[in-house]
């Protein structure tokens, strides 16, 4: 079973909600945990373990033969992503825009093009009594998330209970991370901004049939707006995390929640039952 952990936005404890439940678990399931936040990832700050395997991952780009290329252009007019620029005696290659497709390489009349790999980042992995863990981390200055997200994904493990820690927002990457999820938890907060950002995860969600809960963080606010769409689009407010300083305190010094204030441990286990109960009605 394999549950994404996601939000419209950042900040909203979405890697608080994802090492929860994969630590709440941990005693009593095969459990495995991705860092799908390449840009970012900090998941393992929360987690007793050790990094000791890493994977570098490449995207192949276009190499052009200039003695072979005759300047037709049509591997500029397949490129989906302007990644190539035929001028009159040059081809440009943008290697930070190629998604790596082969397209060009395979539709080139004169077999000009030869494809090089460009290391784009790492899959790192590590464990932890019962629970796998690995991230992808994105090389500085790289743009293309999708294809380090997809490596990471690689290392999925269908016999655990899979947890990914999804990128925030709602492009490419999010996509890319979620597919493929037999469940959605949407992060939120009850703020105007949380509940904008969540309408739009809700809707890549469901874009991808995918089936959906949120868990509303920081609750207890006088704005109910988030709790009054989620009646409105029937979906499921699956758990509550209150406002408290408490909470704060532990996740500001790398103390993940069920460990910091053990008495969070059930509430995680239930959230996870449900889950696995909602799964299983669809």
């Amino acid at each position: 079973m394999i549950v994404s952990v996601a939000s419209g936005k950042g900040g909203t404890g979405k890697t608080l909600v994802a090492t929860s439940l994969a630590l709440s678990l941990d005693s009593a399931e095969e459990v495995e945990l991705l860092d799908c936040d390449v840009e970012e990832p900090n998941a393992h700050l929360f987690l007793d373990l050790k990094l000791t395997k890493s994977w570098n991952v490449c995207v192949p780009v276009p190499e052009i033969n200039e003695l072979k290329c005759t300047h037709c252009g049509k591997c500029a007019d397949v490129c989906a992503f302007n990644a190539l620029a035929v001028l009159e005696k040059k081809v440009l290659v943008f290697p930070e825009l190629c998604h790596g497709c082969g397209a060009c390489s395979y539709l080139c009349p004169e077999a000009a093009i030869v494809e090089r790999d460009r290391e784009i980042g790492v899959v790192e992995g590590g464990a932890s009594g019962n629970m796998l863990f690995f991230q992808g981390k994105l090389t500085i200055g790289e743009m293309m998330a999708p294809p380090l997200i997809k490596a990471t994904k690689k290392h999925i493990d269908k016999d655990r209970m899979v947890f990914i820690d999804v990128p925030p927002g709602t492009s490419c990457p999010v996509v890319e991370a979620i597919s493929g999820s037999d469940f959605c938890l949407l992060v939120t907060e009850p703020t105007p901004f949380g509940l904008n950002d969540l309408a739009l995860a809700v809707g890549v969600a469901r874009e991808l049939q995918i089936p959906c809960g949120v868990v509303l963080n920081r609750s207890g606010t006088e704005n109910s707006a988030v709790e009054d769409y989620c009646r409105q689009e029937d979906i499921p407010v699956l758990l509550k995390i209150p406002l408290d300083m408490e909470i704060a305190r532990a996740y500001s010094r790398g103390i993940p929640l069920v460990r910091g204030i053990p008495s969070w441990r059930e509430p995680f286990r239930q959230l996870f039952r449900d889950i696995r109960q909602r799964i299983s009605d669809n």
